[in-house]
């Protein structure tokens, strides 16, 4: 994964909008892991957020914040999808990028009260640097399309800075307009179809963060098990939480990302944009939410394993598996990959075990969705087949 594996990007500066699919062999840079490793610490702050406050309030905050956070490392990845790595300038632009995820995930957990203005003019800070360093792309449309969205990265990001100056109502609202128009942005402007997206590396770099968000879960035993002593109890529940995010990743890794990656291949001129835009940047919001959800519950229930689990930390572990489900649901829907009716049923099914937390404990709830994950996976590959679960259908945007 060295610099020289990202290809040259000149072929791109003549082609016509999205014509070009795959230009040369394009890898994931040890740069951009190590970007992915500051975006990660983010959503770690992220599920101490949640923890803290487990409330409606809490979640619409979290909610909020995973998508403008969501929202700029998608644009990241979009950028190193069009830009060469490969000149030390431009790898000083990324590790500005870094420096302002950095202050924005050190700020977050104060990020609607005191620490507004920093996250703020972190959020700023990796807005602008991604603007700019995406004009050195040598597809002019790329350049062309960049300037036409950087209007509304820019607006969304002085929202949420604006918003640090401020209190009570007035910050959940421009929070709430930073989101709406950041998503808004690609169609507002009109600049998503100029776009060149090379799939192959599209889909590894969206695939390497999953599983290091994934990796959060495993934090999540860590944090919840300190200070308690490794009894059979405590050694339970952990195996419980790893192999819950076993789950995750088999739902996630069991080759929908090669499925994934042929449809986008396949995708004809812009819809190919637009189909990366609605499965990874639309789509993989439910995902990573899910799993931050289940990484707080988790902690909690390795906290207190054979207590109630209290109606927030239920809600949190069987709403958070059924999030992540319904998530990947409608990546697949997206890309036109079939089957998920298994995963529908399993979503419905997590949902019913938040009573059980409540009623029983939390590590009896914890092992009830463990069953049901296991059970959907098992009865999908088995029902299915590896052969009809491999097709892929037009894609629906």
């Amino acid at each position: 994964m060295n610099q020289a594996d990202t290809g040259p990007d000149a072929p791109m500066a003549s082609a016509a909008p999205n014509e070009v699919r795959n230009v040369g062999p394009m890898r994931v840079s040890t740069i951009e892991l190590f970007f992915d490793l500051v975006f990660v610490f983010t959503i770690t702050q992220l599920t101490r957020m949640l923890e803290h406050d487990p409330t409606a309030t809490g979640l619409l905050r979290a909610v909020l914040a995973l998508g403008v956070i969501w929202w700029m490392y998608g644009g990241y990845a979009w950028l190193t999808n069009a830009v060469a790595l490969d000149r030390t300038t431009r790898r000083l632009h990324l590790l500005t990028g870094m420096a302002g995820y950095l202050v924005m995930a050190l700020a977050l957990p104060g990020a609607f009260a005191g620490d507004g203005v920093a996250f703020g003019l972190g959020y700023l800070v990796v807005t602008v640097t991604h603007t700019v360093l995406f004009t050195r792309a040598r597809s002019r449309d790329s350049v062309h399309g960049i300037l036409r969205i950087a209007p509304t990265n820019v607006g969304a990001a002085l929202l949420v800075l604006g918003a640090g100056f401020l209190d009570g109502p007035a910050v959940l609202a421009l929070w709430s307009g930073a989101f709406l128009l950041a998503f808004a942005g690609p169609f507002l402007g009109g600049g998503l179809s100029r776009f060149v997206v090379r799939p192959a590396h599209f889909v590894e770099r969206h695939g390497l963060v999953m599983l290091i968000v994934l990796g959060e879960s495993i934090v999540a035993i860590g944090i919840g098990a300190a200070g308690h002593r490794v009894d059979a109890p405590l050694v339970g529940a952990a195996v419980l939480g790893l192999a819950l995010t076993a789950c995750l990743w088999w739902f996630y890794f069991s080759g929908d990302d090669e499925r994934a990656e042929r449809a986008l291949s396949a995708a004809p001129g812009s819809r190919r944009s637009l189909l990366a835009l609605l499965a990874y940047g639309y789509a993989h919001i439910p995902l990573i939410l899910g799993v931050v959800a289940l990484a707080a519950g988790v902690t909690e229930t390795l906290a207190h394993p054979f207590a109630h689990a209290h109606p927030e930390w239920a809600v949190a572990l069987g709403g958070g598996a059924a999030l992540y489900l319904a998530g990947d649901v409608v990546f697949r829907r997206i890309l036109g990959v079939s089957g998920g009716g298994w995963r529908v049923a399993a979503a419905v099914v997590a949902l019913a075990t938040i009573p059980l937390g409540v009623v029983t404990t939390a590590i009896g709830q914890l092992a009830a969705l463990v069953a049901v994950l296991v059970t959907a996976l098992i009865t999908e590959h088995r029902v299915g087949g590896r052969q009809k679960a491999g097709r892929v259908a037009p894609p629906h945007p």
